[in-house]
């Protein structure tokens, strides 16, 4: 299987080389490729990654995650795709899991796991995980769900899917390709498949609101297959 790893950025300088670093020196080599698109950011983003050897970068004009992942798509030529956020740290053994996933399990179209964030205390980070633990029930009764910077989609089946929407701003995108793959195949949640992610918007916003809000839109593209929340504030 060829991996193609996807990152979407939009005003990254501060956490694109992180993510990249720990990218690299964590798969081992078992990328195919490694592709950054620069969501039109304003700032140094592209610069910091044309320093970083064999990484390619690409620029999208359109503003929105699903355009920016959708460029990835059509750049990429790896049989999985692998979306991560550009202020998330992989782990060591990342891709291992999600090889060893696609490799046993072919029903398996696209697979996810949550976050856990860097920047936040233990305490945090262990109230952060109660809430996976919580939501987990609800995949299980639903039969799909996934985090935007920590999923794995089979290219074949975002073909069938027509690609992503691009009508989703932010908020409800990843439960909407979630949706979209289930029809073709498992979309498997696994609680280990761990990466780590900047808290930033929990702390900007407030943890009870950023939940509530992610809640709010999961049901709603669950229910009525629309995001309740049509905007979002962009926060670096």
């Amino acid at each position: 299987m060829r991996i193609s790893l996807i990152i979407c950025a939009y005003n990254e300088e501060k956490y694109i080389q992180a993510c990249l670093e720990n990218a690299i020196k964590n798969s081992s080599g078992k990328f195919y490729e490694i592709i950054v698109v620069d969501n039109n950011s304003t700032d140094h983003t592209k610069e910091t990654v044309e320093k970083i050897p064999g990484v390619i970068i690409a620029t999208e004009l359109q503003k929105g995650t699903n355009y920016a992942r959708q460029k990835g798509v059509e750049l990429a030529t790896g049989d999985l795709l692998a979306f991560i956020d550009a202020d998330t740290k992989m782990p060591e053994g990342w891709v291992d899991t999600l090889i060893s996933e696609f490799t046993n399990n072919p029903k398996i179209v696209c697979l996810s796991g949550p976050y856990i964030y860097y920047d936040f205390s233990k305490w945090q980070q262990f109230l952060s995980l109660v809430y996976w633990y919580l939501a987990f029930p609800v995949y299980l009764f639903v039969g799909y769900m996934a985090v935007g910077g920590n999923f794995v989609i089979k290219k074949e089946v975002v073909k069938k899917m027509n690609g992503f929407d691009t009508s989703i701003q932010f908020y409800g995108d990843d439960t909407s390709i979630a949706r979209d793959a289930s029809r073709f195949g498992k979309v498997k949640f696994k609680l280990n498949f761990i990466m780590y992610s900047s808290a930033r918007r929990l702390k900007s916003q407030g943890v009870t609101k950023t939940a509530l809000i992610y809640v709010l839109n999961f049901f709603s593209q669950v229910l009525i297959k629309k995001s309740a929340t049509k905007s979002s504030k962009d926060i670096r």
